[in-house]
């Protein structure tokens, strides 16, 4: 489901939205409390506040940052900031684009695929500027990640019985501004665990364990010239290529 449909989705399902609503206050810094922040220095991703590293099970660095948005009838709609934590070996296994300019990274998905495939720890942090319906993030997540799996002919029933685990986690939520989603990566497995906080409730978490599925699930956020958020994509490939040149 691409954006523009999407908008047009949750616009017939909001009440009393106002071009008002959509000029937005500075944020809160939100953490699950199993993922801590290192230190005090915080980078701002239109606004809202991201700890330029946290504690997984190891240190991980905030190496891209973007954001979700739309822009309809001029107006400009910010649905998400975004942050991606990386542990700092991933420039070892990226060394064959060494050579290569940002801009020729931010389009090379064969970069982003070697990104993604990389057996180091990746964390996904997004917190929501626009509410939504947790039900509409989880359908366009399994949208996204279905057209990819049936591209590439892996959408078989273990996949499909995995989305719609992930699609339920997200059914009951509802996504206040400054609620925050973060998708963990572990270096030594084809898992992830996707947990939600919002203010005023306890977190709530899966663990995806079919390998297509979380495969997938981080090529939407990673995946290059068809990742979910080209400003993200872009500031991966500004600070990659500034690091394989070290």
């Amino acid at each position: 489901m691409d954006y523009e449909k999407w908008l047009s989705w949750y616009l017939a399902n909001q009440t009393n939205i106002s071009t008002s609503s959509l000029h937005l206050p500075s944020f809160l810094l939100i953490i699950p409390p199993n993922h801590k922040a290192m230190g005090t220095e915080v980078v701002l991703v239109d606004e809202v506040p991201f700890p330029s590293k946290i504690t997984t099970t190891k240190p991980l660095s905030l190496l891209g940052q973007g954001i979700t948005d739309i822009e309809i009838h001029f107006l400009q709609i910010k649905f998400t900031a975004i942050g991606v934590y990386l542990d700092a070996e991933i420039v070892s296994h990226l060394q064959q684009w060494k050579a290569k300019k940002a801009n020729e990274l931010a389009e090379d998905d064969d970069f982003f695929d070697a990104l993604v495939s990389a057996p180091v720890e990746k964390f996904i942090r997004v917190v929501v500027i626009k509410e939504i319906k947790g039900s509409q993030y989880g359908v366009q997540l399994e949208s996204a990640v279905r057209d990819r799996l049936a591209a590439d002919d892996k959408y078989e029933e273990e996949e499909e019985e995995t989305l719609e685990k992930v699609v339920e986690f997200f059914q009951s939520k509802y996504f206040k501004k400054d609620s925050v989603i973060t998708f963990h990566f572990p270096a030594t497995s084809n898992t992830a665990e996707i947990v939600f906080s919002t203010e005023g409730k306890e977190e709530s978490k899966i663990k995806v364990e079919n390998a297509n599925v979380v495969e997938n699930i981080k090529k939407w956020y990673l995946g290059g010239t068809r990742g979910v958020s080209p400003s993200t994509i872009s500031s991966l490939a500004n600070t990659l290529s500034a690091e394989l040149t070290k």
